[in-house]
C-alpha cells in the first residue's frame, strides 16, 4: 500500500483484502499483508466494524471478514444499470415460462448472495430480497458452488461456519455433504429437497464464464404442495437456457 494513500483509500484497500481472502484475517495478518502499522489497522477495523462493513468471524478469535452492509453493496454494484435490467428481463421471461419463482445468485465466502429474484404469481412467498445471504450448505445454489471447489478448499471454507440444520433435511454431516457434492459436480444440477425451508424444493444450474468456471447460478423454487420435485426437474433445460443467456451479462 502506498504511503500517499488517504485514510479513506487505506480503508478501501483493507476491504479489498478481506473480500479477496478465502479466510477470516486477523489484525496481525492484515498489518503484514497491507504493510500498515497495527494501531492504524485497528482504527480502520473499528470504524468499518461499527459501520457494518466488516464483522468478527465466529470461527476464529480476533479475525475479521466482510459484513452484511458490504455484501449488500456488492449486490447493488453487480446489478447496476443496464446489466440489472438485462438480467431481470431474462428472469422475468423464465418465470413466465415455468410459473415458478427464480433467483440469480453468487457465492460470497460461505454464503449465497441473492443478486436478483423474480417471484411467481403464487401468494405464498419467501422473503429473499436481492442482497440477502443464506448458508451455502443449505440451498441448491450453495451446494452447486461448493461442488465446484477442490475438497481441501471446500473443507477450509466450511470449517469457518457451522453446518446448521435449518430443517430436518439439511445436510450437516461433512462426509454426507461431500458425497452429495460429488454427484452435483458431475451432473451440473443441484437440488434442495426441503433443506432450507420445509415445504419448498429448489433446483439450480450453473452459470459458466468463458473458461468454464462457475461464477453464478440460476435456481427455481417450488412449493411441494403444488409443484412436486419431479415437475421441478423437468424445468432443467429451460433453466440451462436462461443460464447461457445470463452468462453474457457478466462481461467476458
Amino acid at each position: 500500500m502506498s504511503e500517499n494513500e488517504t485514510p479513506t483509500l487505506k480503508a478501501f484497500s483493507l476491504l479489498e483484502c478481506l473480500a479477496a481472502s478465502d479466510h477470516a484475517m486477523s489484525l496481525t495478518e492484515l498489518a503484514r499483508v497491507l504493510d500498515i502499522p497495527k494501531p492504524s489497522i485497528h482504527r480502520h477495523l473499528a470504524a468499518l466494524e461499527a459501520g457494518g462493513l466488516i464483522i468478527r468471524d465466529a470461527g476464529a478469535k480476533h479475525a475479521y471478514t466482510i459484513g452484511p452492509r458490504l455484501t449488500r453493496l456488492s449486490s447493488t454494484v453487480l446489478n447496476h444499470g443496464d446489466v440489472q435490467r438485462q438480467r431481470h428481463a431474462i428472469l422475468k421471461s423464465l418465470v413466465a415460462d415455468i410459473g415458478q419463482t427464480c433467483n440469480l445468485t453468487m457465492l460470497v465466502k460461505s454464503q449465497v448472495l441473492y443478486l436478483d429474484r423474480m417471484e411467481s404469481p403464487s401468494p405464498l412467498r419467501l422473503d429473499l430480497q436481492p442482497g440477502t445471504t443464506v448458508p451455502a450448505h443449505s440451498c441448491a445454489s450453495g451446494k452447486l458452488f461448493l461442488s465446484k471447489m477442490s475438497q481441501d478448499k471446500r473443507h477450509a471454507l466450511l470449517r469457518q461456519t457451522k453446518l446448521e440444520a435449518l430443517t430436518p433435511n439439511t445436510l450437516t454431516d461433512l462426509d454426507e455433504l461431500d458425497t452429495e457434492l460429488e454427484r452435483i459436480n458431475v451432473r451440473n444440477v443441484s437440488i434442495d429437497n426441503e433443506e432450507f425451508v420445509l415445504g419448498i424444493t429448489c433446483v439450480a444450474v450453473p452459470i459458466f464464464d468463458d473458461k468454464n468456471n462457475c461464477i453464478a447460478a440460476i435456481a427455481m423454487h417450488g412449493q411441494v404442495a403444488t409443484t412436486p420435485l419431479t415437475v421441478s426437474l423437468s424445468f432443467i433445460p429451460r433453466l440451462q437456457t436462461a443460464a447461457q443467456e445470463l452468462s453474457k451479462t457478466f462481461g467476458f
